[in-house]
């Protein structure tokens, strides 16, 4: 029998998306990103200097951290003090990497960017949703440095965004939700900019094996989302921009 999705979307579909703008006043742009149920607030501030191994460079330097909070998740999930477990060093990792990969750090002069995404409410995907509006605030705070004269043209030089996909069944759906990531046998993460060029790839084979035409079944299918998920971004913005 064929997998039934929880929400009756077609399998090549992705969940509702939607941008918030200043969640926060305090940070240079604050995105509340929800993505079906997942909901992350992804703030990005920007400070003067670089880390010690940039002084000097003129170039500037772009890092990220992820944290979910204790409701996010039906079973409270305990705050994360000293010691970071291993998925939050690894997520946040892969946002800071991602978000970097859509700047011209040179262009940006030798500040530093932070991106904090903060999962209130997590249904799967937390990580891709991360990108995606981590994406949106840093557009955001950039366009924001032109308006003040502080840049003469914004340093974003692509568009990122990033989605998941799983084998439910022998067949691969878009955009997981939590009872589909739960039984997915293989899970995917797939980062692209908007030429369609690979940032990063994520994927385990949980309960069984792939073969590499399932592979590029998968990534053909990421690309759909992706290409959905980038017009959303930019309507996003454009809107930011009348308002």
């Amino acid at each position: 029998m064929a997998w039934q999705r929880p929400d009756g979307r077609d399998r090549d579909r992705i969940r509702p998306v939607r941008f918030e703008f200043d969640i926060s006043t305090a940070p240079a742009s604050s995105v509340l990103t929800s993505s079906g149920h997942t909901k992350v607030l992804c703030c990005a501030t920007i400070e003067p200097g670089v880390p010690r191994f940039l002084e000097g460079s003129g170039q500037g330097w772009l890092t990220a951290e992820y944290r979910m909070l204790p409701g996010a998740t039906s079973r409270r999930h305990p705050r994360e003090f000293l010691k970071l477990s291993g998925r939050t060093q690894e997520i946040q990792r892969l946002i800071g990497r991602s978000l970097r990969a859509a700047l011209d750090l040179q262009a940006l002069g030798e500040r530093t960017i932070y991106i904090d995404a903060d999962v209130l409410q997590a249904d799967a995907g937390t990580r891709t949703t991360s990108i995606v509006g981590g994406w949106v605030a840093l557009a955001d705070a950039m366009n924001r440095l032109v308006a003040a004269g502080e840049l003469e043209q914004s340093p974003v030089t692509h568009a990122i965004a990033a989605i998941s996909i799983g084998m439910i069944e022998q067949e691969a759906f878009l955009d997981l939700n939590y009872p589909e990531d739960v039984a997915a046998a293989v899970d995917f993460n797939v980062v692209m900019n908007d030429k369609l060029d690979l940032i990063e790839v994520q994927g385990t084979a949980e309960e069984q094996s792939f073969s590499r035409s399932q592979l590029s079944g998968m990534l053909d299918l990421a690309e759909v989302g992706i290409r959905e998920l980038f017009t959303l971004q930019a309507d996003a913005l454009a809107t930011r921009k009348l308002a």
